[in-house]
């Protein structure tokens, strides 16, 4: 297989990338967009699937989380197949089988069928996050058009998990349930028309023998322990489910001291020695955990607490998808402006106040308080999942960024299982706790077809179970705002300028303390934390 490189003329354009490869950005866009709206696009299509196909409890959970299940489990292992075997292949390779199995899952018959093509659908997902992320590295050399093109990546990442409500809204209106996995066929064949075109194959060069063992070990891992939590959050704690979360635990530590051994490691430790790079992998676990938390939370307040129709409801998150989408691709402008460290402890602020904000939500209260709150984070959660994705591509060098995107990608799909386990848990916990003598059911929308059974007499108990359910969504906003400040201070420690000492220096340095685009603050060396300082050279040419 040839290995194609980047073209003279790409090196002859001041930014480092022509206008084909922003146009093989745009393709690249195009995967990832679906891969994170199929996260999203089932909350508010569950109770179509519910009752087209009446799936078990049991059913009904893995119907929603086989999907992220395989995806957190297998990201690292593909960013490392598309190392060796060919980055536009892996990701060609998986569209496809994201394309069949969406289909399957648009026709299945039942809830079985569908939650098998959901598990393909997760392993389709797995090898086009992080194949897209690293040829990304490969297309833009130079680091100020890299930050733009990360940007829109992540626009496209964040922003898709934001709007899949949505579009899964506005569909739903007009079409049966199924349409919400058809829309991702005719995406994905442009994909395959203009991606072998657009998009320049890479491999990495001299790479060692395929880690097998820490494949099997990663998956051992992974998955019971998010099976665990998930279980836990919906049926409660049993000794068989302690024990299968312990296994996963147990594995997890085999695998770490796996890679600690062996020559070609799966996940390469030593990144964590950067300390720019341990922040970015917090911020993007405890960012996920409150953007999916509260996404699904506010899409049962909105349609169920607050009695809104799919479509209304679907269009209440426009304006936090729009923020998201906005501040991804302009993150690099901010850092430029106020620095890594300030841009990043700002923007996990930003959405920590978003979160605090929905403490003000109520049954009966105004829908501006909601549409508000919902931007600010979405300023916050914008600018952040930008910073994370570019800071992994930028530590590492270009041979290993399929792997370093796999840490990165795996670290927000963990986020969004784990938001969804624990601050789901928590309401639900909340919830039943504020029953006070009434006889709720395990969830607002059982309490809701149970007191419309009950004719007029049960208006009290429905007036009662969705007071609950907010004061649910109360406990996990807060949740969320603690964790996300608790964060802040980490960032703020953690990103400290250095003392000039320990700052490589360089014939062309500059002083120490200026601020420079995230992208371009990279290192040659795992080892060494991505110095934070600005070049006295002009403002970046115009995108050609």
């Amino acid at each position: 297989m040839s290995v194609v490189t980047p073209s003279p003329d790409q090196h002859r354009s001041p930014a480092g990338a022509d206008r084909r490869m922003w146009w093989g950005l745009a393709v690249l866009t195009l995967p990832v967009l679906l891969v994170s709206m199929d996260f999203s696009v089932l909350y508010l299509a569950i109770p179509a699937i519910t009752d087209a196909l009446t799936p078990t409890a049991a059913e009904q959970l893995w119907i929603l989380d086989i999907y992220g299940f395989l995806i957190a489990g297998l990201l690292i292992t593909m960013g490392n197949v598309g190392d060796r075997i060919g980055r536009r292949r892996v990701l060609l390779a998986g569209a496809a089988l994201f394309g069949v199995a969406s289909v399957v899952a648009a026709f299945a018959p039942n809830a079985a069928v569908l939650i098998a093509a959901r598990a393909l659908m997760g392993v389709g997902g797995a090898t086009l996050l992080p194949s897209s992320l690293s040829l990304i590295a490969n297309m833009f050399p130079d680091a100020r058009q890299r930050a733009k093109a990360i940007g829109v990546w992540t626009a496209a990442f964040a922003g898709g998990s934001a709007i899949g409500p949505v579009v899964g809204g506005l569909l739903l209106h007009q079409f049966w349930w199924g349409v919400v996995f058809l829309i991702n066929v005719p995406v994905l064949a442009v994909l395959f028309v203009a991606g072998p075109r657009l998009v320049p194959e890479y491999r990495a060069p001299n790479v060692a023998p395929f880690d097998v063992l820490g494949v099997v070990l990663s998956l051992l891992g992974i998955l019971p322990v998010v099976y665990a939590v998930k279980t836990v959050a919906a049926d409660g704690l049993d000794a068989s489910i302690v024990v299968i979360g312990l296994f996963g635990v147990a594995m997890l530590a085999m695998f770490l001291a796996h890679q600690l051994r062996t020559p070609a490691p799966l996940l390469d430790l030593s990144l964590f020695r950067n300390p720019q790079f341990s922040a970015a992998v917090s911020a993007a676990l405890v960012g996920m955990m409150a953007l999916g938390g509260m996404s699904y939370l506010t899409g049962v307040y909105l349609q169920s607490a607050r009695g809104l129709d799919v479509l209304t409801a679907a269009l209440a998150g426009l304006p936090m998808a729009v923020a998201v989408a906005v501040f991804s691709i302009g993150a690099s402008r901010v850092v430029s402006m106020v620095g890594l460290r300030f841009a990043f402890v700002g923007a996990v602020s930003s959405a920590a106040l978003g979160n605090l904000g929905l403490l003000l939500l109520s049954t009966t209260s105004p829908l501006w308080i909601y549409l508000l709150f919902t931007s600010i984070a979405g300023v916050g959660y914008g600018i952040v999942f930008s910073l994370v994705s570019d800071v992994v591509v930028g530590s590492v060098p270009v041979e290993r960024s399929g792997a370093a995107s796999g840490i990165s990608e795996t670290s927000f799909e963990l986020g969004t299982a784990m938001g969804l386990a624990l601050l789901g848990s928590l309401a639900t916990v909340v919830f039943r706790a504020r029953s006070e003598g009434w006889s709720f059911g395990d969830t607002l929308g059982d309490t809701l077809r149970r007191a419309l059974e009950m004719g007029e007499s049960g208006t009290e108990l429905a007036g009662a179970a969705r007071s609950a359910f907010v004061d649910g969504v109360h406990a996990a906003s807060l949740a969320s705002a603690i964790a996300l400040t608790v964060l802040a201070v980490v960032l703020t420690v953690v990103l400290r300028p250095r003392p000039i000492a320990e700052t490589p220096t360089s014939p062309t340095e500059p002083a120490p303390g200026s601020a420079l685009p995230l992208a371009a603050c990279t290192n040659s060396s795992k080892d060494d934390a991505v110095p934070v300082a600005t070049p006295p050279t002009p403002p970046s040419p115009p995108t050609s």
